[in-house]
C-alpha cells in the first residue's frame, strides 16, 4: 500500500514537473506577448502631449494581469510563474520605471553640457573651484525601502507619526577634493541661501569659485543675485528640468538610504545628528564619492554628455 501511494506521488510529480517545464505557450502567443510588452513600454514613453486620446492598451503589465489577458484571449489558464519564464526568454526583465523631464529642451541641455566641459577641465588643470549645490527636505518618519528580514515574517520599521515635520537641507558638493558638505537651515529660502554663499567665501576666500544649482524660486532673487556679485562666485545655472546634471542628487538619495531607511526620528536635532555623522562618514572616503562605474547612483558622478535614446523623448522646443 505505501509503496502504491509513493508510486503514485511520483508519478503525479513528474507529471506535475513536465506541465510547467515543458513550452506551455505556442509561437504565435509569445509573439503577442512580446507585442503587448512593447506597446505598453512605448505608451509609456510617449508624452502626454502626444498621447491619442481612448488608449485601448495597457500602460503596465504584471503577471498577474498577464495570466487574465491571456486567458482572455487564447482561452488559456496558466500560472505566473510561467509567464515570468515567457518574459524572461523573451528579453524582459522587472524593473522600476525611471521618469524622463519631456519638457527639457535638448539644445539648452547640450549648450550646458559644452561649459560644463570647460569648467571641468578649469577645476582639473587650473585649480577653479566647481561647486555644486541643491537642497532637499527630509522627512523625520522612516522611508520603508528593501532590506533582509526573516523569511515567512513581516518586517516592521517603528514609527511614531511625525507626520510631515523635517528638516531642510543644502547639499553642497565641491567637485575639485571630491567633498560633501551638508548644511541644516529651518528653510530653504533666499536668507538662509545667501548665508550659505557666505559661508562658502569665506572658507574659499583666494579661490575663484563656479556655483552651478538649479532655477529654484529663492536661487533667482533679487537680493541672491547681488549677493553672488558682491561675493564674487560665478553662476552656471542648470538647464530647466534637468536634475540629472546634478550630482547631489545621487547624495539625497544615499542619503536616504543610510539615515531614513526603516529610521524614523522623534526631533529634527536627532536626524540632523545623524545627517552629519553621514557626512563624516563618506568624507572619509573621497575615492567612494568621486571615482567608480558610472551611473552608480551611491557615487557623485558627473554626468557630461546627453543619451540620444533619452533626448529623443522630449517635446520642448
Amino acid at each position: 500500500m505505501g509503496t502504491s501511494l509513493q508510486s503514485n506521488r511520483y508519478v503525479r510529480t513528474r507529471i506535475s514537473t513536465y506541465r510547467w517545464s515543458s513550452p506551455l505557450f505556442s509561437p504565435g502567443i509569445k509573439q503577442a506577448i512580446d507585442s503587448e510588452i512593447r506597446q505598453a513600454l512605448e505608451l509609456a514613453a510617449t508624452p502626454p502631449q502626444q498621447r491619442q486620446e481612448n488608449q485601448t492598451h495597457s500602460s503596465r503589465w504584471t503577471l498577474k494581469r498577464l495570466v487574465a489577458w491571456i486567458n482572455n484571449q487564447f482561452n488559456l489558464k496558466c500560472c505566473r510563474e510561467s509567464v515570468r519564464k515567457t518574459l524572461k526568454d523573451l528579453g524582459f526583465s522587472w524593473k522600476k520605471a525611471r521618469k524622463l523631464l519631456n519638457k527639457a529642451n535638448t539644445n539648452k541641455r547640450a549648450e550646458y553640457l559644452e561649459k560644463l566641459s570647460s569648467l571641468l577641465d578649469d577645476a582639473l588643470n587650473k585649480g577653479r573651484l566647481l561647486i555644486f549645490i541643491d537642497e532637499a527636505h527630509i522627512h523625520l518618519d522612516c522611508d520603508e525601502g528593501y532590506g533582509w528580514s526573516i523569511k515567512g515574517e513581516r518586517f516592521w520599521v517603528s514609527s511614531n507619526s511625525p507626520g510631515r515635520e523635517k528638516a531642510s537641507f543644502y547639499g553642497v558638493y565641491v567637485y575639485n577634493y571630491a567633498k560633501v558638505k551638508i548644511f541644516p537651515y529651518l528653510k530653504a529660502d533666499q536668507f538662509n541661501t545667501i548665508d550659505l554663499l557666505k559661508h562658502l567665501r569665506t572658507e574659499f576666500s583666494d579661490r575663484d569659485i563656479t556655483l552651478i544649482w538649479d532655477g529654484a524660486p529663492y536661487h533667482r532673487a533679487q537680493s541672491v543675485k547681488e549677493a553672488l556679485e558682491v561675493l564674487q562666485i560665478n553662476l552656471e545655472p542648470l538647464p530647466a528640468y534637468s536634475p540629472d546634471f546634478m550630482p547631489v542628487e545621487h547624495l539625497w538619495q544615499w542619503l536616504r538610504e543610510n539615515v531614513t531607511y526603516h529610521t524614523c526620528y522623534q526631533s529634527s536635532t536627532e536626524l540632523i545628528e545623524r545627517v552629519h555623522s553621514f557626512e563624516q562618514d563618506i568624507n572619509s572616503n573621497p575615492f567612494e564619492i568621486s571615482v567608480g562605474v558610472a551611473r552608480r547612483r551611491h557615487r557623485l558622478w558627473v554626468k557630461n554628455h546627453l543619451e540620444e535614446d533619452e533626448e529623443k523623448l522630449r517635446v520642448s522646443t
